[in-house]
């Protein structure tokens, strides 16, 4: 028996047809002679919202959030830090760094985030230049990462002050030329005179000529310059050994378990010139190390992973490198610097570069020059290095690591 459709149900089948295929744009017309003003109208998809930005994250969020991943977070200026568990109020050292916090008066450390200032912002965003930041909320993006072995953000791209703030904020973008800019020192005029304001190769070249005019010790004096240039800030007595950070009597060095032996970070076997007057007793390159964690090291060249290094917290070696805690990273990148530009094979020496090798062996080699790269931005000179470089050149050696007195040096000359 055939199915009859009521004349109404079936104009109604047929204009929801029509709704159905027909785009909202397009002008409906008249359906099997029905007026168009009887054709129900298309239904209008609500307006989709105004994408919201995501609120800032809280400094205790940011803390508690160290993936990774990139964030804007929000917080007060409260000081730069210097060290993992010190951050300073006044007379700020560089335009490195900042710290900040939930609170503008907030006094402990554990409760601030330290924030890396890349090159292009140091000089509208760094505390130096900048003093006047103390106590502003600012905004800052960057990846929620370790710095100075401490919650931190690095590779920070941008800062603004606050909405809050209601102050008008510096440019917050910028288009870098991939040479940073020169931040000012004490001997920028006198040491450095012949090097300020170059970049590139004329900067290493002329780097080269001002650092080779040394003092060259021997290897025994070196027993008794690393008791100088490494004691511990806390104990005069003792020394602080570069890999683990153990602190030790200076009388207890040898080579006996436990006691502490002079460490070539640049190996001496990576170009072979040994324990001889020059590359082989240069203690911008020399520091204090376990007899343990020394021979754990060896000669291997520097890089990321591995397994635990017996005595050495944060220490991991494989077979073919070594990784070092985070607080000194930036210790030995800045060292392996200085030797690549002190020693160019035009004094009898060999002529030392960093590379991306780790199976280096005996040529004048060492890596891995872009993780050693990332190191100098991740751990900048703190009071402990700049002091011992400070005594290297008044007492020692007479010349000075450039690269702790000026780590953007690092970037001018062998990119970011």
């Amino acid at each position: 028996m055939p199915v009859v459709i009521p004349r109404r149900r079936l104009a109604a089948a047929l204009a929801g047809a029509v709704v159905a295929v027909v785009p909202a744009s397009v002008a409906l017309t008249a359906v099997a002679g029905a007026p168009a003003s009887a054709l129900p109208l298309p239904a209008v998809a609500p307006a989709a919202p105004a994408a919201v930005a995501a609120a800032p994250l809280t400094v205790s969020q940011a803390i508690a959030g160290q993936t990774g991943q990139s964030a804007t977070v929000r917080g007060y200026v409260v000081g730069q830090p210097t060290a993992t568990s010190t951050v300073v109020t006044s007379g700020f050292p560089n335009d490195y760094a900042l710290a900040v916090a939930d609170s503008a008066s907030e006094t402990s450390t554990s409760r601030m985030l330290y924030v890396q200032i890349p090159s292009a912002f140091r000089s509208a965003w760094g505390l130096r230049t900048n003093p006047s930041l103390m106590g502003r909320q600012i905004d800052v993006t960057g990846a929620l990462s370790a710095y100075f072995s401490h919650p931190g953000m690095t590779g920070t791209t941008a800062f603004a002050f606050s909405s809050e703030s209601g102050t008008t904020p510096p440019p917050t973008t910028t288009t870098s030329t991939g040479t940073p800019t020169s931040t000012t020192g004490p001997y920028d005029s006198t040491y450095y005179a012949s090097a300020v304001g170059k970049s590139g190769s004329a900067l290493r070249t002329s780097l080269h000529g001002i650092i080779r005019t040394q003092t060259v010790l021997t290897y025994d004096q070196v027993w008794t310059a690393l008791k100088d240039t490494d004691q511990d800030p806390n104990n005069t007595n003792n020394v602080v050994e570069i890999y683990s950070g153990r602190s030790i009597a200076k009388s207890d060095n040898g080579g006996g378990v436990d006691q502490w032996n002079r460490e070539h970070v640049w190996a001496k076997s990576h170009g072979d010139f040994g324990t001889t007057n020059g590359p082989g007793t240069d203690v911008h390159h020399l520091r204090p190390e376990d007899v343990t964690v020394n021979s754990d090291r060896g000669n291997l060249d520097f890089d990321n992973g591995g397994g635990a290094v017996a005595q050495c917290t944060g220490c991991l070696r494989d077979a073919d490198s070594f990784q070092p805690r985070d607080a000194v990273k930036g210790d030995v990148a800045r060292m392996i610097f200085y030797m690549a530009v002190r020693y160019e094979g035009d004094d009898a020496w060999p002529d030392l570069e960093p590379n991306e090798s780790v199976n280096n062996g005996t040529a004048p080699y060492i890596g891995k020059l872009s993780v050693l790269k990332q190191w100098n931005l991740q751990d900048p000179p703190d009071a402990f290095e700049k002091r011992r470089n400070q005594v290297i050149y008044d007492t020692w050696q007479h010349n000075r690591n450039p690269f702790v007195d000026h780590p953007e040096w690092v970037t001018s000359i062998w990119g970011s």
